[in-house]
């Protein structure tokens, strides 16, 4: 359910766009930033605050992949599979990481702590491969690189 400082939030956002649809992917950042996901709930909530119709909420939360609409774990890994990502040494980036962290794409592990997603495109083709963890961004991927960040998230460290 979004709550009374998220809806006055969603309210400032109406007031500063020209139009309701303009506030609908401030809305749903917001709300997946306060609850995790954009939950079912929450889209037909959304749809009366905004005055636009649930098809429309539901078409915009489900196109944009730093969306979720079902719980993610703690830190959501998004895999670049676009053509370029995908040639580190002939072995899927996303197959090497859903076997680093027991799960398969798609899937969230047992303590909720990660998430695996494959993306079409992160937009860094001239620094390959690259993924995203929540809001954080890396290229220049290596195996070895991959398995310091896994760890160093498990161990609670920043990382960078």
């Amino acid at each position: 359910m979004i709550n009374e400082n998220t809806r006055k939030t969603i309210e400032r956002f109406i007031r500063k766009f020209p139009c309701r649809d303009s506030a609908l992917v401030p809305s749903l950042s917001l709300i997946q930033r306060e609850n995790g996901y954009v939950s079912e709930a929450d889209m037909e909530e959304l749809a009366k605050i905004l005055r636009l119709s649930e098809a429309r909420i539901f078409s915009v939360a489900s196109f944009y992949t730093i969306l979720s609409l079902k719980p993610i774990g703690k830190y959501h890994i998004q895999v670049c599979s676009n053509v370029v990502c995908s040639l580190l040494d002939g072995y899927p980036l996303v197959d090497y990481i859903a076997k680093i962290l027991g799960i398969r794409e798609g899937e969230t592990t047992p303590d909720g702590m990660f998430s695996l997603a494959s993306v079409e495109c992160l937009g860094s083709c001239g620094y390959a491969p690259a993924l995203q963890i929540n809001m954080e961004h890396y290229e220049n991927l290596t195996y070895e690189r991959i398995e310091e960040i896994v760890e160093m998230l498990r161990s609670g460290e920043v990382w960078k």
